[in-house]
């Protein structure tokens, strides 16, 4: 589990291509790594991976193609990712519970400065849209986030307002209209429609 909150900007430095899938090394100075242990977990942009190899600096990871698939940010060279370390039941929640499961991929139709912030839109894929709600929690690239408005056709547009540290310290600052972010809903949103359709079942 994790909670949204980046800890650190990484760096893929080296895609190495497998039989089903590609073994990424990341750089990561901005993350210590010293308690970090062979079989811990790593949240890549969102993604929830495994350390198999770790140096001073740097790890390794592999994504399986599974994973390629139905998510964005993790097979370019060069490419940077927001980074959080799985968090212990004595840590924190800054964010929101977040399971490094990314549900879909979304498109940014706007990300503009306004005042000192930052107003962020994005369009959900249709089979989301029922999970975002205004004022509720979501997860994009990683980030635990609060959504201002909801709306658009099959309510599948959802604004954000992004205040100057998020956008300082996390790849969000990168994003510009067409560009495509991963997306997690809600974990509660998650289970209450898993409820709600269980019992129209009954």
């Amino acid at each position: 589990m994790f909670t949204g909150i980046i800890t650190a900007v990484g760096k893929i430095s080296h895609v190495q291509p497998l039989e089903k899938g590609l073994r990424l090394t990341v750089e990561a100075p901005g993350l210590k790594l010293a308690d970090v242990a062979l079989g811990d977990s790593i949240a890549h942009g969102g993604v929830c991976l495994t350390v198999i190899a770790k140096k001073k600096n740097s790890y390794q990871v592999d994504v399986s193609r599974e994973t390629l698939d139905c998510t964005v940010g993790l097979d370019a060279e060069g490419g940077e990712v927001n980074l959080e370390k799985a968090m212990r039941l004595s840590d924190f929640i800054g964010g929101h519970l977040v399971s490094g499961h990314v549900d879909g991929v979304g498109e940014v139709e706007k990300f503009e400065r306004i005042g000192e912030s930052h107003e962020l839109v994005i369009k959900a894929p249709k089979n989301l849209a029922k999970y975002i709600a205004r004022k509720g929690s979501i997860v994009v690239d990683g980030v635990s986030l609060t959504t201002n408005r909801v709306g658009g056709k099959g309510g599948r547009r959802f604004s954000i307002n992004l205040i100057p540290h998020t956008v300082e310290v996390t790849t969000l600052k990168r994003l510009h209209p067409g560009a495509t972010v991963n997306l997690e809903i809600d974990l509660i949103a998650r289970y209450v429609e898993r409820m709600l359709s269980a019992g129209a079942a009954a």
